[in-house]
Formats: structure tokens, sequence, C-alpha cells
């Protein structure tokens, strides 16, 4: 089986203005990199607008409403300092939820072994209800939710290794034993969230903090150390990764040290746990990433592990 790979063109439309670092070219970047000789074998597949009930999994309808009518008919507008909106920004948001629940769909139906999902905005800090941190929707969450209460996935994994602390996962997650999230992110750090000792109703959230100036050796630890057994443990029926390249050392935003060769380490790390566990079922969600030649190398090194193992 192949892996597949979701985006729109409408990611690219969300305009957050010339000096916002969660740009379109973030995405042209990642979208070029997958162009190489390499990738010839990706299968590509247009993202889909999401269903209302999708979103309502995850997202209070009243929420789901505010954020579509902050959008403005022209020009831009800030929903928290961090978190703009422009005319492009709905079609993007409901196409980058969509992206993920086709995605968990087609892996689910066995039309493809994983998928990476290339989309943009970004959603791992969206709370249910509050959009934050360059994020509208929660598109990951979106996805776990659609594989557990759709495809009848008994418990479903996220795993994060953007450099910031998916705070809207966990919220989402934290009070239900059957939802696991692990994340591994700089600390102290926005948003504030990610301390050890959160650990969730039943142990389903698994935090790995690391310091400013950790490296690949502090990283393949808290992942070997913390991550993996739990997830081992945790046995899940259904992957989905919170894919985030900000923790690259030439990142601007951040201050870890990690290569490309991290990134394909622990996606194979990953990629190996749900061929035990869950047929090999894993669906990745482009978060972070703000230097463009190292989220397109890093994206790349990404997929090239996904391809390898479906």
């Amino acid at each position: 089986m192949t892996t597949r790979l979701y985006t729109h063109p409408a990611c690219i439309a969300h305009d957050t203005g010339p000096y916002h670092p969660e740009r379109p070219a973030r995405l042209q970047a990642v979208l070029e990199a997958l162009e190489a000789p390499e990738f010839a074998a990706l299968e590509r597949h247009e993202a889909p607008e999401v269903e209302m009930d999708d979103l309502r999994r995850v997202h209070p309808q009243a929420h789901i409403d505010a954020v579509l009518a902050a959008i403005p008919a022209e020009g831009r507008r800030n929903i928290d300092p961090d978190t703009v909106v422009s005319l492009g920004s709905r079609e993007a948001a409901l196409r980058a939820a969509g992206a993920v629940t086709a995605a968990v769909d087609a892996v689910m139906a066995g039309a493809a072994a994983n998928a990476f999902c290339a989309v943009r905005p970004p959603g791992h800090h969206a709370e249910p209800d509050r959009a934050m941190g360059f994020c509208l929707f929660n598109n990951v969450a979106v996805g776990a939710l659609r594989a557990h209460q759709v495809h009848g996935c008994e418990r479903v994994a996220v795993i994060d290794f953007d450099v910031h602390h998916g705070n809207g996962t966990q919220a989402m997650f934290a009070p239900d034993a059957r939802l696991f999230y692990a994340s591994t992110h700089q600390w102290p750090f926005y948003p504030g969230t990610g301390a050890r000792d959160e650990r969730g109703a039943a142990g389903n959230i698994v935090n790995a903090p690391l310091g400013p100036n950790a490296g690949s050796a502090d990283f393949r630890f808290v992942v070997a150390e913390f991550v993996l057994p739990a997830l081992e443990e945790f046995r899940p029926d259904f992957l989905l990764i919170s894919a985030g390249f900000d923790a690259h050392n030439r990142d601007p935003l951040a201050a870890l040290n990690l290569f490309e060769e991290d990134f394909a380490w622990v996606t194979d790390k990953l990629t190996g746990l749900a061929a035990r566990h869950c047929a090999g079922r894993v669906v990745s969600v482009l978060e972070g990433g703000y230097d463009l030649e190292a989220l397109a190398s890093s994206s790349a090194a990404h997929v090239q592990r996904l391809m390898a193992a479906g």
C-alpha cells in the first residue's frame, strides 16, 4: 500500500500578513520538497472540507460559529495577538481539518498504509472553545475522534513532537482514558502547559519536556524512556502524529537543537510501534516549523520514513 498526501491550495490562501511566521510560504516549501523524484510514489489527494459533525465532536457549535464569524470579508483580523484570519482562512481551516478526517477514512479502509496532511493553519493549540497560537480548529483531535467514534477505534493516540506543547489536544484528551496524548516540547515555553506532572484521567497524558538548548541525545532519551513505553502499554488502535518541525536547530522561534535525522528516527519508532499494535495505521499532520529550509527538509525526511513503513 501507498502513503497518501492530503493538501489543498486553499491552505496557502490563509493570509496571515507579511511578517507573520505562520505564512503561506511554509506550506509552499513543504510541497516543493515533496515534488522531488523520491516522492514519485506518493499518492496525492485534495483535502475536502470537514463535515460539521466532525468539528462538533471537538468544538462546541458556538465556538465554531464564533471562529467563522470572525473571518473578515477583506483584509485581516486578529483573533488574539498571535492568531490572524483573512478571507481565505475559512476554507483553509475547514480543509485542514477535512484533510485529517479523509486521511483517517482512507487508512481505516485500507486504501492507504498511512498518510501525511500538509495543511495550514496548524491545530494543536486550539482548545475546545478557544482559537490560539496560530490555530483555529484542532485538526489532529478532529481526526482522532473520527477514528474513535466513527470507525470504532477503542484506543486512539496522538504523539506530538512540535517544539510547543499541544495544550489544545491535551485539554481534549485528558478526561478520556481511551485517548492518549504524548508530547516532547521545550520547557518552560509557550503556551505554558506541558509539565511532567500533567497526567490526565488515567495516566493517558505523557509530557516529556526538554530544557532550552537540548539536542538530539536528549530528545531521543525522553522518547525512548517516557513516550514509547507508555505508548506500548496503551496499545493504540490508531496513531496520529502532530508533526511540528520547529524543534530544528535552525528554527527562529525556539531553542532546541534537533535535525532531520531526529525526525526520521522518531518516525521510524512510531511506525514500528504502529505496525505491532494497529496494523500500521498512522496519520501525520503538519503543525509548526518556521525556518523554510529546515521545515522543507525535515518534512521530506519524515515523509520518506512514512513511505518506507508503507
